[in-house]
């Protein structure tokens, strides 16, 4: 199913070879793809209810964009790390990109093609054509593995139009080159902290 809304779908993909002076190995790949699509609540004024066209649109660019991410992993298995993002035209609510990213709806496309147990990792923000678009990553297993906090950036020259929204997934296939700052539990240890309240609150 094609969405009528849905102008182009946009990949980004990047190697790292090296980083700090030091051969990457195994090289780092981040990818994303990134559909356009008109906002279907454009010039509708306030729309109390966003559920129809959530329960429409969602899952079609989940499917869409986890199935091409996916290929170009070449398998879920080969992604460790992952997370969404939304970018709003300039005439569009933050709501409304929020809208078609967060929903089970959308991205347990993506956590299921990838066997993810964290939650996806993610941005909404709103801004005119190209825009950097960010998706922040995790790895998809254990949202406390900092070796696994990336971002994807990348930006489309002609999108958002002010009445679009885009919607991203990105994904890389391990962690940051040369990581060597630890990890959230073991910050926790070294500073007596419980696990499920970090700041002890």
């Amino acid at each position: 199913m094609i969405l009528p809304e849905l102008r182009k779908v946009v990949t980004y993909d990047e190697d790292t070879h090296s980083d700090g002076g030091r051969e990457v190995s195994p090289v780092l790949r981040m990818i994303a793809v990134a559909a356009v699509v008109k906002n279907p609540w454009a010039g509708r004024g306030f729309v109390e209810d966003l559920s129809p066209e959530i329960a429409r649109m969602a899952p079609v660019l989940g499917k869409l964009l986890t199935d091409r991410l996916i290929a170009l992993a070449g398998s879920g298995d080969a992604i460790e790390a992952y997370g969404k993002a939304a970018l709003c035209g300039t005439d569009c609510e933050l709501e409304h990109g929020s809208a078609l990213i967060h929903t089970l709806r959308f991205g347990n496309f993506f956590r299921e093609a990838v066997a993810a147990k964290t939650y996806l990792g993610f941005t909404n923000t709103r801004g005119p054509a190209n825009t950097q678009i960010q998706v922040p990553l995790m790895d998809k297993h254990d949202a406390g593995r900092r070796s696994h906090y990336l971002t994807v950036q990348f930006a489309i020259p002609d999108a958002p139009g002010h009445d679009e929204l885009v919607v991203a997934l990105g994904a890389s296939t391990r962690g940051r080159p040369h990581h060597r700052i630890g990890d959230r539990y073991a910050d926790l240890r070294e500073m007596a902290r419980d696990v499920d309240n970090p700041a002890g609150v």
